[in-house]
């Protein structure tokens, strides 16, 4: 991965470790793994509280809270994008324009206030250009 900020949607940290993912597993661990290598992530407020209501409770073998709250702990050391009134407003704006949902919106929004480059998801539209940043799902 070059030196430019990439931005993690939920389903990503999910399926890095939900074990009962498939390949989808694999794939998000090394992508897991590259980033925290190279240093150049970027989650969001939002993404982290999805990922502990999914992996603690909507995967068929949820975490234990106590080992999900030690893995925020870690990626809490990333660099994490606070949602502000700006990035509601923001979200709002790409709702709009894109017709995302608001909360897809949001996401999008958090990575833009955070420099992203890449936002990498299986949720939002593959090769899509926004402002300059480029949506990528890992998995295809």
């Amino acid at each position: 991965m070059s030196g430019d900020k990439v931005f993690v949607d939920t389903n990503v940290l999910v399926y890095a470790y939900d074990i009962d993912a498939g390949h989808k597993h694999q794939i998000a661990l090394n992508v897991m793994k590259d980033l925290w290598r190279s240093g150049i992530g970027i989650l969001s407020t939002q993404t982290l509280q999805e990922f502990f209501v999914t992996v603690t409770g909507k995967i068929s073998m949820p975490l234990d809270i106590a080992l999900a709250e030690d893995i925020l702990r870690k990626l809490s050391k990333w660099d994490v994008v606070i949602n502000t009134m700006a990035t509601i407003f923001e979200a709002i704006e790409l709702h709009e324009r894109y017709k995302y949902s608001f909360w897809d919106s949001l996401i999008v929004a958090s990575a833009l206030a955070g420099g992203a480059k890449t936002i990498l998801s299986e949720d939002l539209s593959d090769k899509h250009n926004i402002k300059g940043m480029v949506i990528k799902n890992p998995f295809r």
